[in-house]
């Protein structure tokens, strides 16, 4: 049982998702995320204070992350499972629950489309800046939703697949490692003069952690807008294929130029950040129109949780068919 609890489990991790989707993220002080990142402030203060700032400073402190989170989430784990299987069963599925967001991601989405649909523009800015980091003060609503389509498919690879495959290959500390990644990419992984080096570490491993599970989201988008009415298979996995270099970084743009074929409609648009326009780069068929009309968004919504759905149920099956 001590190893069996840190091993991928398909009934623990279908509970987890069965939470997520009807709960949504579970909002509490201890939540795993948001102490990771406070962790990760204390060890880059004292790196930074002992000289290691640049790439050596950045490596110590995913090494440091590593060991702190991996190993206090298996040793809390194991410790379960000695009280009781049924303990350690219970904090398996709330881990995996808490790393898990797919029901936010669309509840975020939903508001942005709820603000549109009455015609508040003040309303939709608010919601969206609760999913994007640019300027939203120069958005009309169109860009609102295009901005919120946006990071619908860029969050369902690294907020909802990958989670779902570093937890296949590697069960709980998998699915922690993978989060510790993805942390130290948000808060250090930035090309300024104060985290170019330093946050370089973490970027990288969030590039390569991402890398099989953003190519198979767009093979997993593009099949389902085969199956489900009103998308385009054909230019989904084109638009995939094609563009996918558009964006920055080698794995935001698989998902984001797939829903943008599928959708048959053109995203991203003149975008600002800190007051300077940023990139007026379109993408999607040229001859489509842009995305933002009404209907768009929840058209987006609708393949985005078809896939996270999709992607569970594969999940599953895959380590129920490896474990027989």
């Amino acid at each position: 049982m001590e190893v069996a609890v840190l091993a991928p489990d398909p009934h623990l991790l279908a509970a987890a998702v069965a939470f997520d989707l009807l709960l949504g993220d579970p909002v509490y002080g201890a939540h795993p995320v948001r102490l990771m990142g406070g962790t990760l402030g204390w060890f880059e203060k004292r790196l930074r204070r002992a000289g290691f700032d640049g790439y050596a400073g950045g490596i110590a402190l995913f090494v440091l992350l590593a060991v702190v989170w991996c190993g206090g989430m298996a040793a809390l784990l194991l410790a379960a499972a000695r009280v009781h299987a049924w303990l350690a069963a219970a904090l398996h599925i709330f881990l995996v629950y808490s790393l898990l967001a797919m029901h936010d991601l669309l509840r975020h989405a939903w508001n942005v489309e709820r603000a549109a649909r009455r015609g508040d523009v003040t309303g939709a800015r608010t919601a969206v800046a609760q999913l994007v980091g640019r300027d939203t003060d120069r958005m009309d609503l169109a860009a609102c939703r295009r901005a919120a389509i946006e990071s619908l498919s860029e969050n369902l690879t690294d907020g909802y697949v990958s989670p779902l495959f570093w937890y296949a290959v590697g069960g709980a500390p998998g699915l922690v490692l993978f989060k510790v990644a993805s942390t130290m990419d948000s808060m250090v992984g930035y090309k300024s003069d104060r985290y170019i080096r330093f946050g370089w570490c973490g970027a990288r491993l969030d590039d390569l952690l991402n890398l099989l599970p953003a190519r198979f989201t767009w093979l997993l988008l593009a099949a389902l807008a085969f199956f489900l009415p009103g998308f385009s298979a054909g230019k989904a996995l084109r638009t995939g294929w094609k563009q996918h270099e558009i964006l920055p970084g080698p794995n935001s743009g698989w998902s984001e130029a797939t829903i943008a074929g599928a959708l048959q409609r053109r995203l991203i648009g003149p975008v600002w950040a800190n007051g300077a326009l940023v990139t007026e780069v379109w993408l999607g068929d040229p001859d489509d129109p842009p995305a933002g009309a009404d209907g768009d968004l929840p058209r987006a919504m609708w393949l985005t949780g078809i896939a996270g759905v999709v992607a569970a149920a594969m999940t599953v099956c895959a380590i129920a068919w490896c474990g027989r």
